[in-house]
């Protein structure tokens, strides 16, 4: 599945199942909580803090797909064209970065 098919996907669950958007303003909102659900995961399950025991059965994969979910509801109801601005960005990324990750000594360790 690309991201233009991911879009249509989600559009057509708000539209059947979520009523509407929420603005942008929650969704920047909800996404800042989905994020928090993914570093608390992260930096309990990978990194120095232990996890507590309420956190051991998160589901990393799905935290991911919610900050995704809710990405892809901002892309919509903002006009963009996320496949689009992802390739273009890779484009981007692989012609800035290919030969500065390559000569960064502190990735070859």
């Amino acid at each position: 599945m690309n991201l233009q098919n991911a879009q249509k996907i989600v559009d057509n669950w708000i539209q059947e199942h979520g009523v509407r958007y929420f603005n942008e303003l929650t969704n920047m909102a909800q996404l800042t909580e989905e994020v928090g659900e993914v570093a608390r995961i992260i930096a309990r399950r990978y990194g120095e803090q232990s996890e507590k025991e309420s956190d051991k059965d998160k589901d990393l994969g799905e935290e991911l797909a919610d900050v995704v979910f809710v990405v892809l509801c901002l892309a919509n109801q903002t006009g963009i064209d996320l496949q689009a601005a992802f390739d273009k960005k890779m484009a981007k990324k692989t012609k800035r970065d290919h030969d500065r990750h390559h000569n960064n000594d502190k990735l070859k360790k």
